[in-house]
């Protein structure tokens, strides 16, 4: 991939800043027509790859997303698809009128009611919907999505709001989603998941000068790419390195009743690569932790009468960084607290976001150190009781300032934000991942990458570092699918993922 088309896959937008994008390309001089005809012929060609000569039939919408549409619809006709156009609206705009027009003249039917199509084109709306769908778009949205054909939407499917992704009142189920000259916020929101499909961006040469004009030259909100993560691992080592130069993490985890959480932890503490693992346990997990891992440090602690850490005699100064929660339970409130008041940076997860949470999650303001916070959705309201959520992202951003900590908030689309307002969200990920464990997993391999960071005094941000961890974790969840199916892939098993899904990439 060339530099530009790796820019504009990083960059995502609300609709106001496309809006504003656009506004700035035709004051410059673009025609609005002869952008909706490069638009629509790069749109007719990725059609024609997908699904090759078949029965077509066209969704129209009265604005220009519906402009788009009607060139389509053209383009296929020209190149031999059997075309019909359909539109629930009996008012356009001026451009959308004028192309409804000729594709009449060309003799491509408007018809009163789709039959029997191979494909659907959705050209309905754009981004700028804002208002509740209603009748009878909507009674048209459901029947669409109950037709057993495959969908593409251009830009987005019609009914999703650009900016959240959730459906307004009802929203075309796409197969395909060709996004048009960015990717918009929406798409890459979770409750759009069900709607988007295969989601891919049809760049159409918009200056980058005009994007860096309303978004900065480093946009607030941008889309991990496999690119930009894998520049950021660790994977070159001097010649003359040493384990002491590749990071010592401690990981404070377990109990009797979650001893697996601990073992997790530790596996993908291992996958990371740092180079001294330490892990505190209670006393009676330390013969199994050993067993298992018997390249780290296992320090047994002493422990309460249900068997959770009671007490932590450790000079935690001798680590480059702390991952803590996995399995503890909140007995070990105590043990958060002083880890809370320690110096070194942090990943806190599981039961220790839930001992955070009664301490209230503005505390960590307080801390001299980086903190990552990693909630899933339950623990993130628990730390959080104020947050809208209706807009992940948002939410995500707020908690971050409030709390001056990154905030990772899990999920089949992870978002992460810093307290400096920027924004990342990973597009990739899979229902495999969707198993307990899964995040001790990634809470031990975002602390070794945490862990080396340090030692190496890497100038690579937080930000960055966080998002490879989630994006690889991901990646080993896609493999681990791959070869075993979604069914086959407990949290153990990932962990034998984590280094082959690096190892593809690598050969790629």
């Amino acid at each position: 991939m060339n530099s530009r088309l790796e820019h504009l896959s990083r960059i995502l937008v609300t609709a106001d800043q496309m809006r504003s994008i656009e506004h700035r390309i035709f004051e410059a001089g673009m025609p609005v027509a002869a952008l909706m005809e490069k638009v629509a012929r790069k749109l007719s060609d990725r059609i024609a790859q997908l699904y090759p000569a078949c029965k077509v039939g066209i969704l129209v919408g009265s604005g220009h997303n519906g402009g788009d549409a009607l060139v389509v619809a053209r383009e296929l006709h020209f190149r031999g698809y059997e075309v019909q156009i359909f539109s629930p609206f009996s008012r356009f705009k001026e451009l959308t009128a004028t192309h409804l027009q000729y594709a009449k003249s060309l003799g491509i039917p408007c018809v009163e009611d789709l039959q029997s199509c191979d494909l659907i084109i959705d050209g309905l709306f754009g981004f700028g919907l804002t208002r509740a769908i209603e009748d009878p778009i909507l009674s048209l949205i459901h029947q669409v999505n109950s037709w057993q054909i495959p969908v593409i939407s251009i830009d987005l499917p019609s009914g999703l709001d650009t900016d959240t992704g959730r459906a307004l009142g009802a929203a075309i189920r796409a197969t395909h989603t060709l996004c048009l000259g960015l990717w918009k916020l929406g798409i890459l929101q979770e409750p759009a998941l069900e709607f988007v499909g295969k989601a891919e961006l049809i760049d159409f040469d918009i200056p980058l000068a005009d994007i860096f004009a309303i978004l900065g030259e480093s946009a607030q909100t941008q889309r991990v790419t496999s690119t930009w993560a894998m520049s950021t691992l660790p994977l070159q080592r001097p010649a003359s390195t040493h384990k002491y130069k590749m990071g010592h993490l401690l990981l404070i985890c377990g109990s009797e009743r979650y001893a697996g959480g601990a073992l997790l932890t530790g596996l993908g503490g291992r996958a990371s690569g740092v180079g001294m693992l330490s892990i505190a346990v209670p006393n009676s997990l330390k013969p199994m932790l050993s067993s298992h891992l018997p390249e780290a440090l296992v320090i047994g602690c002493p422990e309460t009468e249900s068997g959770a850490i009671a007490q932590l005699d450790l000079d935690l100064t001798a680590f480059d960084a702390i991952a803590c929660g996995p399995g503890l339970t909140l007995e070990a409130a105590d043990i958060v607290r002083q880890v809370l008041d320690s110096d070194r940076p942090l990943v806190l997860d599981a039961d220790g976001l839930n001992a955070l949470a009664k301490l209230g999650a503005e505390t960590l303001k307080t801390r001299q150190a980086a903190t990552i916070l990693t909630p899933h959705l339950g623990e993130f309201k628990r730390l959080f009781p104020n947050a809208d959520l209706t807009c992940r992202a948002t939410a995500v951003r707020e908690a971050a300032a409030a709390t001056t900590a990154i905030v990772l908030l899990k999920g089949a689309r992870i978002a992460i934000a810093n307290p400096e307002g920027e924004l990342r969200i990973n597009p990739e990920s899979t229902p495999a991942l969707a198993r307990g464990g899964s995040g001790d997993v990634l809470t031990g391999l975002l602390g070794g990458l945490l862990a080396q960071q340090i030692a190496a005094q890497s100038q690579i941000s937080l930000l960055d570092m966080t998002q490879t961890a989630a994006w690889w974790h991901a990646q080993a969840g896609i493999l681990a699918a791959e070869t075993r199916t979604e069914l086959g892939v407990d949290a153990h098993t990932l962990t034998q993922f984590l280094i082959p899904s690096i190892a593809a990439r690598q050969k790629n």
